[in-house]
């Protein structure tokens, strides 16, 4: 009798448009990575912006194989695209999800929120201030 392959294990990253700090994006992600067993694949999901943590997420998923889950907000709907999109997300599910907060950002506290209110384990980065001076976003996948 075959054993089905397990499912991959999911983490939701959500984080500041201006998170400027990279490194710390890095090091959690392979904190978590490291405890996973090394035949189970990694899918990162995220919400698709072309900076801050969603790009630092992406761009560390592409560099070590992981499989990545891109969901884009419909900003043609208006200003619930956000919210509905980290719904989306956490419906999906997710076995952690990690937030890296800049400043206020309320869009990722709110998926950080919904997440912990669906079972999904939170771990939550922040630091404070106002919006760091980013380059344009660009496609997630050009340097």
């Amino acid at each position: 009798m075959s054993q089905q392959p397990a499912r991959p294990y999911r983490i939701l990253v959500t984080g500041s448009r201006d998170w400027p700090d990279e490194q710390t994006i890095h090091v959690a992600l392979a904190e978590v990575v490291s405890v996973i067993p090394a035949d189970r694949d990694i899918t990162i999901v995220h919400g698709g912006c072309g900076k801050g943590a969603d790009r630092i997420a992406h761009r560390w998923a592409r560099q070590y194989g992981a499989a990545v889950e891109v969901h884009y907000a419909d900003w043609n709907i208006g200003r619930a695209a956000g919210p509905i999109r980290n719904r989306t997300m956490v419906n999906l599910g997710a076995d952690v999800c990690l937030a890296f907060i800049h400043g206020r950002s309320r869009g990722a506290s709110h998926c950080a929120h919904i997440a912990k209110l669906a079972g999904i384990p939170v771990r939550r980065w922040e630091q404070p201030g106002g919006p760091v001076p980013q380059p344009r976003a660009t496609p997630l996948d050009e340097p």
